[in-house]
């Protein structure tokens, strides 16, 4: 089910290959030869493993102290973002990693360029940053609700293909430029179908400890599904690149949708190839006296 050169191919946007949303099941769930329980305990355990393989890279990460990572999540609403972030982080130390949910901006973010938010909170060299939405809401949201672009107060600005081409192109110099200077990239869509969303908003209707998740705007948002779908389908394709991929993860399956970012973020870090410092001479010895002078108390 989870063997990676397949996962890559499989659900990877490939750079200047055609893209559709359509071509991509977001009720995968890896091998129907085995059961499901067969299934549900594979990818439990690749999450297990992935979970402590992420725990060893982070803090390897934050000892060389080179590399930064940077995790975009996004999805239609309901797709599981949150639940996602907190099953694949879960061992992982506090202190190494940084969640950033993105609102609607303030007035003091609509002040200046649509990158300057998220640039504020990009991840310290060492630390994994993990961006629940991000400047990506600039080509979506914005691309759906073409109002909204009115309060940034852009001089001669006009919604429309130009604009989001232009955007796209800020968006994938901004990521080169990240890339170069030490922050690995890796960028999920959780990709839940229309009937799996309509069930989550009715079990956050239907319980009362839900009702906390349930936003009248969700359910209208529904509407623009279409939309939604055909500006995704738009940004995937311009700025999914081989420094900074984008990766279409089926989200009707919980279970699937953890184990396989678990998976996919695990060796992105490895691939890094990370190295705890090398220290000198001089240190290892001062390092032995140190270990002397403790046993001999």
């Amino acid at each position: 089910m989870l063997d990676l050169p397949k996962i890559i191919d499989q659900f990877r946007v490939q750079p200047g290959k055609p893209f559709r949303l359509k071509d991509y099941d977001p009720g995968w769930q890896g091998d129907l030869k085995k059961s499901k329980s067969e299934r549900k305990e594979l990818a439990q355990k690749v999450l297990m493993e992935d979970v402590e393989s992420l725990t060893v890279a982070q803090e390897m990460l934050y000892a060389a102290d080179s590399w930064s990572v940077l995790v975009i999540f996004q999805a239609m609403d309901a797709a599981g973002k949150d639940g996602t972030i907190k099953h694949v982080m879960s061992g992982v130390n506090p202190q190494g990693v940084q969640v950033y949910s993105f609102k609607h901006p303030s007035a003091e973010e609509l002040d200046h360029n649509f990158l300057w938010r998220c640039s504020k909170a990009l991840p310290e060299r060492g630390r994994i940053g993990i961006f629940n939405r991000s400047y990506y809401e600039e080509v979506l949201i914005v691309r759906v609700q073409p109002e909204l672009i009115v309060a940034q107060r852009i001089p001669n600005i006009k919604p429309g293909k130009q604009l989001w081409e232009q955007r796209y192109e800020d968006i994938r110099a901004f990521e080169e430029h990240l890339v170069r200077n030490g922050t690995a990239i890796v960028k999920f869509f959780l990709h839940v179908s229309k009937e799996e969303q309509r069930e989550r908003f009715l079990e956050r209707i239907d319980q009362p400890e839900k009702h906390w998740k349930f936003s009248f705007a969700d359910v209208e948002q529904r509407a623009h599904w279409d939309a939604y779908h055909e500006a995704y389908e738009d940004c995937l394709a311009a700025t999914s690149t081989e420094a900074a991929p984008w990766f279409v993860i089926p989200a009707d399956h919980k279970w699937v949708t953890r184990s396989l970012v678990s998976r996919i973020l695990a060796s992105t870090i490895r691939s890094l190839d990370l190295k705890y410092p090398e220290i000198s001479e001089q240190q290892r010895a001062r390092i032995a006296e140190a270990r002397a002078n403790l046993l001999a108390e």
